[in-house]
């Protein structure tokens, strides 16, 4: 049975290889996926979710640089990188169109397993590096 980092490490190769089968193949049926985006339960939502990913950025990979040297949850910084070249849904239902912009963003993840698979992974990014390098522009809501 593998370790949680073993797990983590196979997750970030099925992800850069956009191969969602091996991807839900890491995550227990029930595991939830805890992201900037949202909270995903069970593999449909998980799985939508890097559909969604993929589409939107085909050129997604996902470059660890630093494991913590635990193993229980495993903890991994990574550097997100891609190309926007599909639709992207945003937080508050709308969608961009792809902008043909590079990204890269840092993020760091912890997971946790049980009998080999995938229960909790918790994801984090900072979603205004990622909307800046897309050309997005903060601006201030209208007041009551």
């Amino acid at each position: 049975m593998p370790s949680a980092r073993e797990l983590k490490d196979l997750l970030f190769l099925a992800i850069n290889d956009h191969d969602l089968y091996r991807v839900l193949d890491c995550y227990a049926p029930d595991a939830v996926y805890v992201s900037p985006v949202g909270v995903m339960e069970g593999h449909q939502q998980i799985s939508w979710h890097f559909e969604h990913l993929f589409k939107s950025f085909p050129d997604l990979c996902y470059t660890a640089w630093y494991k913590a040297p635990c193993d229980d949850p495993a903890v991994t910084e990574y550097t997100m990188t891609g190309t926007h070249m599909g639709p992207l849904l945003l937080p508050n239902g709308e969608v961009v169109e792809a902008t043909g912009r590079r990204i890269t963003v840092r993020g760091s993840c912890a997971c946790a397993i049980e009998h080999g698979k995938i229960i909790t992974d918790r994801d984090y990014f900072d979603q205004l590096e990622l909307y800046c390098q897309l050309g997005f522009a903060l601006t201030t809501a209208p007041r009551p």
